[in-house]
Order: C-alpha cells, then structure tokens, then sequence
C-alpha cells in the first residue's frame, strides 16, 4: 500500500523555500530601492544599502538548501518503501 502525502502538509525543506523566497524578495526591493538614484539623478545611497542588496542571493541559497532537503527527504523515503 502506496501512501501518498496529503498537499497541504508541511514537508522537509518547505520552511526553508518560504523564507528563502521572502529574504530574495527583500533584496528584490532593496535593489530596486537602490538602483533608483542613479536614473533618477539624486544622490546615491551609502555602501550600506548596497550590502543589503546582497540578501537575494542570500535568499536564493536559502531557497536551494530547502529544495536539496526536500530531495534528500524524498529520497529516503523512495529507499524505505522500497525496503519494506
């Protein structure tokens, strides 16, 4: 007998995606927020705000990690059903 997970249960790594994928969207913004003195003509922000530009990459490894423990989460699985 086959057991299938129900859609709206919490799987491993589903935490991870959704954070990931809020701190991408802030360094989404925040590039955004960033880039638009230099089209607009105004004075550029500090060295700072461009730091905080980093965290869409911070996100997106953030993101990777939780898609790799929910492949290692299913992978395991696959192995234990096909050991029983």
């Amino acid at each position: 007998m086959t057991v299938t997970p129900h859609t709206d249960d919490a799987r491993p790594g589903d935490g991870l995606v959704k954070a990931g994928g809020i701190v991408f969207a802030l360094g989404a913004v925040a590039t955004l927020v960033t880039m638009a003195p230099l089209f607009l003509g105004t004075d550029p922000f500090p060295s700072y705000a461009w730091a905080v530009c980093m965290l869409m990459g911070v996100g997106f490894a953030i993101s990777a990690a939780g898609v790799l423990r929910s492949a290692a989460a299913q992978r395991k699985a696959a192995r234990a059903s096909q050991a029983a």
